[in-house]
């Protein structure tokens, strides 16, 4: 640990990244879960070696926050101690439920698992930087139609077989539909949208390929053998034919093979993007493969009091909890215990200020820690979201971002609200991100009222059956500021 990642770099576990609350490091354990033990150990570190302030990101990783250059070294040599592996390399990230989801098309793991190998085998790590990702996804109860990634793949049914739709740059609303293709090809094309992708440079995502680039792509009918990837012009970055190998099945970019080819949450914290709208939040019981249920708890703005955690950790353990997974949507699953211990667990959560069912105003608005846990932030962020959702509940049928200072940590893309911290107060910016320049200002202390006067002017102005972000959008960002200035 000589240096410290730059800012919107992945801070792992080797590499931690300089916040205004510290260093903070962010791991996936190999085994997709915890077991409670294990979860109670890391909290236990995080209170020794940092501030204690543990949190779940919007794509299921978990955080440790407010470490120094010397307790960071520490609770690595923690995690080791404890049994965690943790992952490494190029992020090829599966559900939370993978392969124990009754209702998924396929289990996407060993696809996984393929891609990662074949990526290692390829050198293509170091090549990479280190925000690239890709998605597999085998669809069910939790998708991950919400994460972001360079690379997507989803399984589909086509002609009673199972295949992978691919697509790239984007969530499952957004992402470029390639093409579908058995295993193995979905295999080799992921591998080489990553070889174009690293040709362009540590900078580049999938984003940055060339219409052409991505039109040979989607028109590549055949691949090399598993031990054969493609090849990559130096002048051109494009994938040379090779004959032999696995079929391809092609679409036409833009086009989609199957109604559930390409199906449609937002910011990991700490400079993590993502955008668009999970179809089911990860709150709730979920029937599993093996009669059993899991059960989504979620932390409030992604954050929770290591303490609390150790509370909530202690009762799953009690109650015969086997594994804790980190679920995308700043969640928890608990799976292995007995469905009669889900009700009491549910409500020593509810007890402990976690988020228990998917209605929570809170799930609506992403917050970052402010004052005074994070030194670059200039407003009470989680006070004014706790007010915020106490009072206007019934208008958060969008995402309202409260942001500390203008670096929009939470959620660095775009909301309908943003409250941002600045020297001139409690700033607000109107379908924008953070770094946006406000369209009205209060004292900070007074936030909560300001949006409270917003969600008044909606409820008095939306027409039946009108949704509060459609009203909001009808009435401009020049009356919605003007009425958060009011006193």
């Amino acid at each position: 640990m000589n240096a410290f990642s730059r800012r919107g770099a992945c801070p792992a576990l080797s590499a931690p990244m300089q916040t205004g609350d510290g260093l903070l490091v962010r791991l996936n354990p190999v085994a997709g879960g915890l077991s409670p033990k294990s979860l109670i150990g890391l909290c236990e570190s995080a209170l020794r070696h940092g501030n204690g302030i543990m949190e779940v990101t919007a794509r299921g990783s978990l955080q440790i926050r407010g470490l120094t250059a010397e307790s960071a070294v520490l609770l690595a040599a923690e995690v080791d101690a404890l049994g965690i592996a943790v992952r490494t390399g190029v992020p090829v990230e599966t559900g939370p439920l993978a392969g124990i989801d009754p209702r998924e098309i396929a289990d996407p793991r060993a696809l996984a698992e393929r891609i990662r190998a074949a990526v290692e085998e390829a050198g293509l790590t170091p090549r990479l930087g280190p925000k690239v990702s890709v998605v597999v996804d085998g669809g069910g109860q939790l998708t991950m139609d919400g994460v972001t990634a360079d690379v997507r793949l989803k399984a589909v049914r086509v002609g009673g077989n199972v295949m992978w739709a691919l697509s790239v740059a984007g969530d499952g609303q957004s992402a470029r539909p390639l093409a579908t293709a058995d295993e193995d090809a979905a295999r080799d094309i992921a591998v080489a949208v990553l070889r174009m992708v690293a040709e362009k440079g540590r900078d580049a995502h999938s984003r940055d390929l060339s219409e052409r680039q991505l039109a040979s792509l989607a028109s590549w009918h055949s691949f090399a053998p598993p031990s054969v990837l493609p090849d990559i012009s130096p002048s051109r970055g494009e994938i040379s034919r090779v004959a032999g190998g696995s079929p391809l099945s092609t679409l036409k970019i833009g086009e989609i093979a199957h109604e559930d080819a390409i199906s449609p949450q937002a910011g990991e914290m700490s400079g993590r993007t993502e955008g668009g709208v999970q179809d089911r939040r990860p709150i709730g019981l979920f029937p599993l493969s093996n009669d059993t249920t899991a059960l989504g708890i979620a932390l409030p703005y992604g954050s929770m009091p290591a303490e609390k955690l150790i509370a909530l950790a202690q009762s799953a353990l009690s109650l015969g909890v086997a594994e804790i997974r980190l679920a995308p949507g700043r969640a928890l699953l608990f799976l292995g215990q007995p469905s009669s211990a889900n009700h009491l667990l549910q409500a020593t959560a509810t007890a402990l200020g976690f988020v228990t069912i998917a209605a929570d105003p809170r799930t609506r608005i992403a917050a970052c820690p402010g004052t005074p846990a994070c030194a670059s932030g200039r407003i009470a962020t989680r006070d004014i979201a706790e007010t915020i959702a106490a009072e206007n509940a019934d208008i958060l049928d969008f995402t309202l971002h409260i942001s500390g200072c203008a670096k929009g940590c939470a959620h660095p893309g775009s909301a309908a609200l943003t409250i941002v911290g600045g020297e001139n107060g409690a700033g607000l910016v109107v379908n924008a991100t953070a770094k946006a320049l406000p369209a009205g200002y209060r004292p900070g202390y007074d936030a909560a009222r300001g949006v409270s006067r917003v969600a008044a002017m909606v409820r008095s102005a939306r027409f039946q059956g009108e949704t509060a972000a459609a009203c909001l959008t009808r009435l401009g960002p020049a009356a919605i500021a003007e009425s958060y200035r009011q006193e």
